[in-house]
């Protein structure tokens, strides 16, 4: 039998609009603390194809939503993205457990869930992201096994590439959590997920001025 021919996808390739596009690499900075990062992990998934996550420890960045004019403007955001919020009682914490293992589950492709289910712990349910309890659970939801949850979570070895990923956000300009990096080109926000978007779709302008380029 022979193969069908679509006239309207030969006629898209003659004016050049119909040659497939390299798509850029995506990565999706996240420090567990912020709050703006449980608003943007959940759409992550939905909205880039292999994505990459990649946490760090940037605290200049990630307690910024300490003050109640912050707090006001987290609790906006999720009302507007119709989306639960509960405050920890333990909030802020280091959450310097909950990375140590997050960077585990980077490791082994496992982060996106892990990061979902400590975020949801944490935002949905109030608990204490440095609560072992609520880490095992978290890294249950991952496929993690609770004798290397715990043990990631006491490894101080990890801090250093956590803070080293941090300070090199900062010094590219990153000013605030999460970070959508497309290609070279930073967003910095959880409400610059939608411009990322758009960017990894082909969609968006390199040129715009409001974008950072990041050299990693």
């Amino acid at each position: 039998m022979g193969e069908l021919i679509s006239l309207a996808a030969r006629r898209a390739v003659r004016a050049g609009t119909g040659t497939p596009s390299v798509r850029p690499r995506v990565s999706f900075y996240f420090d567990l603390v912020s709050p703006w990062t449980y608003l943007a992990a959940e759409r992550v998934e939905r909205q880039f194809a292999g994505v990459r996550w990649r946490p760090v420890v940037p605290d200049a960045m990630a307690l910024e939503e300490t003050d109640e004019v912050a707090r006001d403007e987290v609790e906006e955001r999720a009302a507007e993205l119709r989306m639960p919020l509960v405050w920890p009682d333990a909030w802020p914490c280091s959450g310097r457990s909950a990375m140590r293992v997050a960077s585990l589950a980077a490791e082994r492709g496992r982060a996106a869930p892990f990061v979902l289910a400590a975020s949801r712990l944490a935002f949905c349910g109030g608990y204490d992201l440095d609560d072992p309890e609520a880490l095992a659970e978290a890294a249950a939801a991952a496929g993690l096994g609770l004798e290397d949850c715990l043990k990631a979570a006491g490894d101080v070895r990890r801090d250093g590439a956590l803070e080293r990923a941090g300070l090199r956000l900062l010094a590219q300009g990153a000013d605030a959590l999460p970070v959508f990096v497309v290609g070279h080109v930073l967003f910095c926000g959880e409400r610059r997920l939608g411009e990322a978007a758009a960017m990894a779709d082909g969609r968006g302008l390199t040129a715009a001025p409001a974008l950072r380029r990041l050299e990693l």
